[in-house]
């Protein structure tokens, strides 16, 4: 119904952004992968997926076809809906997804919150065939944006893990022993991430 939208971004979150387009805003919910794509330049056009429900009209934005090819593929399974697809697409890198699901490695995508074993070997079975060698995405580090403090770090990241459906307490367990390990800076979409993976 609506495959993209281009216009000013307004508002840019690890989790969602708010695009204006002829003076409305859109709020489009995003994963890590297409935060980190996104510069803060004043125009944007994010690739999208309108999913109705009853109760709620939600907007999914993707910055590359990769990304949306690979979301559409995996909310096409029995019980990966667009929040876990898109829970997927922030705790593994396209190459990550495919890959695991080309190898039948079950317990990369059992380590995403919220999937279990059944659904990862479902991902696994029925997307094999689909999922193609040939992404032209690539999960550069270098596009990842550092910022300055520390705190401000841990504050944006515990925020999104938060709206992505965690626990605080688990949040900032997770965090901490993500900062423990990390020697020198870590930008907030790695931080994300690394506490995404942590058990």
């Amino acid at each position: 119904m609506i495959d993209y939208l281009s216009g000013k971004l307004v508002f840019k979150d690890p989790t969602y952004v708010i695009i204006d387009v002829g003076g409305i805003g859109y709020h489009v919910k995003i994963s890590l992968q297409t935060y980190s794509k996104i510069k803060d330049e004043e125009q944007i056009k994010l690739l999208t997926f309108l999913h109705i429900k009853e109760d709620a009209h939600t907007l999914y934005g993707f910055k590359e076809e990769d990304e949306k090819r690979l979301f559409l593929l995996l909310i096409s399974i029995n019980g990966v809906g667009p929040n876990t697809g898109l829970m997927i697409l922030s705790s593994l890198s396209a190459e990550e997804i495919e890959h695991a699901i080309l190898s039948g490695d079950v317990a990369t995508i059992q380590r995403v919150k919220g999937i279990g074993a059944k659904t990862a070997q479902r991902i696994i079975l029925e997307l094999k065939d689909k999922v193609g060698k040939t992404s032209g995405s690539d999960s550069s580090n270098s596009q990842f944006g550092f910022l300055r403090s520390d705190n401000k770090v841990r504050e944006e990241a515990l925020k999104a893990l938060i709206t992505l459906g965690f626990p605080k307490a688990a949040a900032e367990k997770n965090i901490t022993a993500v900062m423990k390990k990390t020697t020198g800076e870590i930008s907030l979409e790695e931080l994300i991430k690394a506490s995404l993976k942590t058990p």
